[in-house]
């Protein structure tokens, strides 16, 4: 996966060309002779489905053939299949499309660099202000530990790594290939808009969700668009993504999107209104974490200001 220059991309003004023209049914499938971005999603998402299908079964049959689909084993099989499945895909795109694979959102030449840290610390710093300011509020107990010994660090390096899978999944998939193909189509900031909607409504399904829940779903996942927009990469949102998970289910343990899994630190208790709290959702869904991403959009516009030659994040290839 190698990182491309932004200097080769093309601007969204080219993009915005009408189709030459010629056969009605060519221009249909043909746009400045390739075919059209709509339909290079629709063959992604083809084989993201034949891939995550066969996938997903071999890796449940071999590590969790009977267990429980709420279990974390089966759940982090099917995360992994899940971002295999996003990734081969793309993969088969590149080489239809030649193209790099890395142009979509994951440069290998930046894995684990410096963004990702400072993803990484972004989601701390989220989860940690969050938390403690509804603590602060008396709405946050931290209660005894529930786990002890060799479980808290066989715990803490499980969710580690399933919340890294997570991160690579769902950022890949909703803001890799995807959102490359469809900002080509209709631009980024639209075709932002859409996959961040459908980011909150996949999470519709999510235990205890509720909409003020889907909608700090949907803001979070402009701003991680507004971060690859601006550094051409996902590298940032993937370690922020990660961490902010990896805090709310493991070391505050509470509700994550609705959901509460074994293996948390602690009996960690929330307690006053749902505004302050989040309520069944979990913190994510308070209006003080609301706040806390749009402070995250003027600080990250400071930290990273539009270069001189704009990166262009339909591409998601790397600043």
């Amino acid at each position: 996966m190698e990182e491309q220059s932004p200097n080769n991309l093309p601007k969204e003004s080219e993009k915005a060309s009408t189709a030459a023209p010629g056969d009605p049914v060519e221009k249909l499938f043909v746009r400045q002779g390739s075919l059209r971005a709509g339909w290079r999603l629709l063959i992604y998402l083809v084989i993201f489905l034949a891939l995550w299908i066969s996938c997903s079964y071999v890796l449940v049959q071999i590590f969790h053939p009977r267990r429980d689909v709420f279990s974390p084993g089966f759940q982090l099989a099917g995360e992994s299949a899940s971002f295999l499945s996003a990734l081969g895909a793309a993969w088969v795109m590149a080489l239809i499309e030649e193209r790099s694979v890395g142009l979509f959102g994951l440069p290998a030449r930046r894995a684990f660099g410096k963004l990702f840290w400072q993803g990484c610390l972004f989601g701390l710093v989220e989860i940690g202000a969050l938390v403690g300011t509804i603590g602060a509020f008396h709405g946050y107990s931290f209660g005894s530990l529930a786990e002890h010994g060799a479980g808290i660090l066989r715990w803490a390096l499980f969710w580690g790594g399933f919340f890294l899978v997570v991160g690579f999944f769902e950022e890949f998939f909703f803001r890799g290939y995807t959102l490359y193909s469809l900002a080509e189509g209709i631009g980024f900031w639209p075709a932002a808009v859409a996959l961040s909607l459908c980011f909150g409504a996949v999470h519709r399904q999510n235990v205890g969700e509720n909409w003020i829940g889907l909608a700090g779903v949907v803001l979070v996942g402009l701003f991680w668009c507004f971060t690859l927009k601006r550094t051409g990469s996902l590298w940032f949102a993937v370690g922020m993504h990660a961490a902010f998970d990896y805090g709310e289910t493991f070391l505050f343990s509470v509700p994550d999107s609705g959901m509460v899994f074994p293996g948390h630190l602690s009996n960690a208790t929330l307690h006053g209104p749902s505004w302050l709290t989040g309520g069944a959702p979990g913190p994510e869904a308070s209006l003080i974490d609301f706040a806390i991403l749009l402070l995250f959009f003027v600080i990250f516009d400071r930290l990273h200001p539009t270069p001189k030659v704009e990166v262009d994040a339909t591409a998601g290839g790397a600043a």
